[in-house]
């Protein structure tokens, strides 16, 4: 079966964060990471049928649940995992907020790869702990690792916990199998927890590979908990469905014991149905399209750029489908980019800042949506740009 990610589906009074939150209805929203796809259409239908039965009780959740996460990462990522380490939450900032609070003591320190998406502060934040940041390197269109850094940082006594970002976002880097082990080197050595956020991990471009940290398998497995969901890559963040994988028994406690103290320990019966609908073969050949329908946007986007705004270089594209763009030749602040942006160009995108001072020039694009928007979008840029150049 073919999709079609060119369909225009209207969004707006939908009560949708991302095309709802601005005031003028003339902005286009490119911003917020979810996307303007139409989800999987055997998740439409498992849904129409659950709506049907009429009564939407407390949900007891069923063995073919853990057996769609199992198989679907065994097959499609050569992971496989034992079904008693998986706790289902009902996202992955909740599920990583509970980490934190398993593994911290307020005061402790939490190391981040800044620019590094924006939740990320808040749930450290919220559990008392203290945020420090190991900035990734640029090194031409790409980021690297600082390992030095990442070295000094967690050498320290207050350092618990390491909150990976795999594939990164905003950086866009999917991390290969040997960066992830050094990374997961360099924790162990020191005692530091790793937190590994892989939300991202179904939305690889084209010559990379996705590596669950996890997989790595032995000290690795022992000292990891992952966080994944179907939420960004099926499109159904609404339906508040995540998941913890933690092979450590005594830390599985620790988080569990934390998931009821933040009281994000039941789901509703859409997000279990969705994630087994979306675990599927179906949905394998699903994402394989939308993967290529994003591809396809983002060399648009690298083809437009080249040719209208030569001074606004791309950070190379490896995952998500949020693309990194250096606007420092514009002298602005990215906060007031993003403000200018809005009101003047009709166009909302993420200031780089809110990922970090590091992301300081620097505005995050989402490329999740039809082509149609991709070139209005960087239409809508342009004339800004060259209102500013004249």
């Amino acid at each position: 079966m073919d999709y079609n990610f060119d369909e225009i589906v209207p969004r707006r009074g939908t009560r949708s964060y991302k095309w709802d939150s601005a005031a003028d209805a003339d902005v286009l929203p490119m911003w917020v990471a979810d996307m303007d796809f139409r989800t999987l259409p055997a998740i439409v239908e498992t849904l129409q049928r659950r709506v049907a039965h009429g009564i939407f009780g407390y949900t007891k959740v069923p063995d073919a649940y853990y057996e769609a996460i199992v198989n679907w990462f065994s097959a499609r990522h050569g992971w496989t995992m034992n079904r008693e380490w998986i706790i289902y939450t009902i996202g992955v900032v909740p599920a990583v907020s509970a980490i934190i609070k398993a593994m911290t003591q307020p005061g402790d320190q939490v190391i981040v790869q800044t620019p590094v998406y924006n939740c990320f502060f808040s749930s450290i934040r919220n559990n008392g702990c203290e945020i420090v940041s190991s900035p990734l390197v640029r090194k031409d269109d790409t980021y690297a690792v600082d390992f030095d850094d990442l070295e000094a940082k967690a050498s320290s006594p207050k350092a618990k916990v390491f909150l990976l970002c795999n594939p990164h976002n905003p950086a866009g880097r999917v991390w290969t199998p040997e960066e992830l082990r050094r990374m997961g080197d360099i924790c162990i050595r020191h005692g530091v927890f790793i937190i590994s956020d892989e939300i991202h991990c179904e939305l690889i471009q084209p010559g990379y590979a996705y590596t669950p940290f996890a997989s790595l398998g032995g000290e690795y497995v022992k000292h990891s908990s992952v966080c994944i969901s179907p939420s960004k890559a099926f499109n159904i963040a609404g339906l508040q469905i995540a998941n913890i994988v933690t092979a450590d028994e005594e830390i599985r406690k620790k988080i569990d014991r934390a998931i009821n103290v933040n009281e994000v320990c039941d789901v509703n019966p859409f997000g279990v149905e969705a994630l087994i609908a979306a675990y599927s073969e179906e949905g394998s050949e699903w994402l394989k399209q939308l993967n290529a329908y994003i591809a396809g946007n983002y060399r648009y986007m690298q083809a437009f750029c080249k040719e209208h705004l030569p001074e606004f270089p791309l950070i190379k594209l490896e995952g998500t489908y949020l693309a990194w763009m250096d606007c420092s030749a514009l002298g602005m602040k990215s906060e007031e980019l993003e403000e200018e942006l809005v009101g003047k160009a009709k166009l909302w995108l993420n200031a780089g800042t809110m990922y970090g001072a590091e992301g300081e020039g620097f505005m995050r694009w989402n490329l999740a949506c039809p082509r149609k928007n991709v070139e209005e979008g960087l239409n809508r840029f342009l004339r800004f740009v060259d209102g500013r150049r004249s």
